[in-house]
């Protein structure tokens, strides 16, 4: 077993899984999230509390710089949410360089303590088809990173090639899925008004519909 790793800990439905996945993998665990001047902060309120409760150190980072780069329906308010959006055709939900910056940040910070791997629920399997959750991506940045810093770093997707169904299916097989239903956090709209057997949230944003969708086939997949 590895002696150390960071999770980059949003709070939602992903990364939570990440965590639980690196307290088996990993002796020691740390978790950061990152404040970019999103619609809501209900994530990472929820990544903190879980975190409280694993007594896993957990540290929050300023990176609301992110908001001012460019438009997107995550950071500005009056913008609605659209499977096209207007870069790329990519859905608006989609933040340019949000995960570029958030690991290099992550490896900033664990560099200094010794820390050479990073654990990320980014996944190619997700309907957005961003560009910075390809494991090609990835792996280039680890490379960069190692250049950068003069330490190599390995950058854990557990998720990469899995679906929300499978990701669901992965909880539960580490006894972590009521935790990932309850304590996570993944709507749009930051609703925590009703819990629904897959989660909180308003149920039909379109982070809602990927993941009520996907403990659907879950659920469907283990014949009940």
């Amino acid at each position: 077993m590895a002696k150390s790793a960071l999770v980059l800990h949003s709070g939602g439905q992903d990364s939570t899984t990440c965590l639980f996945w690196a307290l088996r993998n990993f002796d020691q665990v740390y978790a950061m999230g990152f404040d970019y001047a999103q619609r809501h902060l209900v994530e990472l309120e929820c990544a903190q509390k879980l975190c409280e409760r694993l007594k896993v150190p957990y540290t929050t980072v300023d990176m609301s710089f992110i908001a001012a780069l460019g438009e997107n329906s995550l950071t500005n308010h009056n913008q609605s949410f659209e499977m096209v959006g207007p870069y790329q055709g990519l859905p608006s939900s989609f933040v340019p360089g949000r995960n570029l910056f958030f690991l290099s940040a992550a490896a900033a910070f664990a560099a200094p303590r010794g820390i050479v791997d990073l654990v990320t629920g980014v996944c190619e399997t997700d309907y957005s088809g961003y560009p910075d959750c390809r494991q090609d991506f990835v792996n280039h940045l680890a490379g960069t990173l190692e250049l950068a810093l003069q330490m190599k770093m390995t950058i854990h997707t557990p998720l990469m090639k899995l679906n929300k169904a499978q990701t669901f299916e992965l909880a539960e097989k580490m006894d972590c899925l009521e935790s990932v239903i309850k304590e996570s956090h993944t709507c749009y709209q930051g609703d925590r008004s009703e819990l629904h057997n897959w989660g909180y949230g308003c149920g039909s944003c379109p982070s809602c519909e990927l993941r009520k969708k996907g403990y659907g086939e879950f659920i469907k997949g283990r014949g009940l």
